[in-house]
């Protein structure tokens, strides 16, 4: 009798972000939000703040009435600029992501943001040319970035 099992072909670096996200958006917010025990505690003893806490500094660092290009990378899911985009609205907002499955999230969180464009992209290649930003945010990504 002939042996049929065969290994599945190793995942590119694509698949595997791909998968890791699809993987992840059932619990990503709530860890995110820190609605977990153990999202708790991690921000408070890694971190000693909150995400809410940093987006709410990283968005005061902006004039209230800014109107310039923003360009938020990765923007994942929108956990944390939906509600602030909707008051931004003589801004222009790209929200980048290289998850397809986190931008599909993202939108339906800037659905109420006409300021908003969501795209998907490589932080590593993008497709913009010198001078487009008037300010670049990275709330929550740096770790998925390499």
């Amino acid at each position: 009798m002939a042996k049929t099992s065969e290994r599945a072909a190793p995942m590119n670096r694509k698949e595997k972000i791909a998968k890791t996200y699809k993987d992840s958006k059932n619990y990503y917010d709530d860890a995110l939000a820190g609605k977990c025990w153990w999202a708790k505690l991690y921000m408070n003893v890694i971190w000693g703040a909150n995400d809410w806490e940093i987006a709410a500094r990283l968005f005061d660092s902006l004039p209230k009435d800014f109107a310039g290009e923003l360009l938020d990378v990765p923007t994942g899911a929108g956990l944390f600029a939906a509600e602030r985009y909707k008051r931004m609205p003589k801004a222009r907002i790209t929200a980048l992501d290289y998850s397809e499955t986190m931008l599909d999230k993202a939108r339906e969180r800037f659905a109420l943001c006409p300021n908003v464009v969501c795209v998907q992209g490589d932080v590593g290649t993008l497709n913009f040319g010198n001078d487009v930003f008037d300010a670049v945010f990275s709330m929550n990504g740096f770790h998925a970035i390499w």
